[in-house]
């Protein structure tokens, strides 16, 4: 038996959210500082960039992650590689390729503890049995329960890549289980609609997720192209039928993506849309990063 303490329920680091087998911790403000990095990490904190973890319960369950995003794990958790065969590590890789994704998620089976390393991006729990099927914008997986089904879908229109803003290519998820995201921006702020047979037009790439049932094109914003240019809008990404949207209405998804090498690194080296957080604050306050 493992027991273990000290990891939530203290000041600095809190339970923010919790749903099935995930809990999201948040450590309130970085302990381990210098007297050269205590200033970035004070104004850090206080503009929320805080270090968040995911912490996952297996009870003779099993879920799959993102690679590279094991911290540790404790119990009787059994590691697999997420890879059959030749013909499949083939498929993944291909998968791999058209989506940004990892070409191998590694799942992990059975009763114990897996902690994600710590990020400073959002994250989201989301229970995909409630969308049917949801569709994520490019590096938004971080994990899910293994009995969520993966598969990729293709734009159903090559304007929707080559005006859109998007890939040709997303990752679809869908099954009972529950789906973990890292998002620019946090639950509070995304948008969520709702579609009854309706369209919604999105002026840019600011929908992180949507429900695989919406049609996806890319349109002009008016009947003409000169009206479209003299609306100053252009093209638009336009979302048809019956589902939902999550949008983020103050940042662009592609603006602030997780990386493999920022997802553990303190704030004078994580990269906030082009730059690091101490340049970010540095530049505002006028002192060096």
């Amino acid at each position: 038996m493992v027991n273990f303490s000290n990891i939530y329920g203290n000041e600095n680091a809190v339970l923010v959210n919790e749903l099935g087998n995930f809990k999201v911790i948040e450590h309130q403000k970085d302990l381990s500082v210098s007297p050269y990095s205590a200033t970035t990490e004070y104004f850090a904190s206080k503009m929320n960039l805080k270090k968040r973890q995911v912490l996952v319960s297996l009870n003779n369950s099993g879920c799959i992650l993102q690679a590279g995003a094991m911290q540790w794990i404790s119990g009787d958790v059994n590691v697999g590689s997420g890879i059959s065969g030749i013909g499949n590590f083939l498929g993944k890789a291909i998968q791999s390729k058209v989506t940004g994704e990892t070409i191998s998620k590694p799942e992990y089976k059975g009763t114990g503890f897996v902690m994600l390393e710590p990020t400073y991006n959002y994250i989201l729990l989301i229970d995909v049995s409630k969308w049917g099927s949801i569709v994520l914008d490019d590096g938004m997986f971080l994990a899910c329960d293994d009995t969520l089904t993966q598969k990729v879908v293709a734009r159903k229109n090559v304007s929707s890549a080559v005006f859109g803003g998007e890939g040709l290519f997303n990752l679809s998820l869908m099954g009972n289980g529950i789906l973990v995201c890292e998002s620019p921006v946090p639950m509070d702020e995304l948008i969520q609609i709702n579609l009854q047979n309706d369209t919604m037009k999105i002026d840019g790439n600011m929908a992180v997720a949507w429900s695989g049932s919406l049609d996806f094109t890319v349109e002009k914003s008016t009947k003409s192209l000169l009206g479209s240019a003299v609306s100053g809008e252009g093209l638009v990404n336009v979302y048809r039928g019956t589902g939902t949207i999550l949008m983020a209405p103050t940042i662009k998804a592609g603006d602030s993506k997780p990386s493999d090498s920022d997802s553990n690194k303190g704030p004078s080296q994580a990269k906030i849309q082009g730059g690091s957080v101490s340049d970010l604050l540095g530049g505002l306050m006028g002192i060096g990063s």
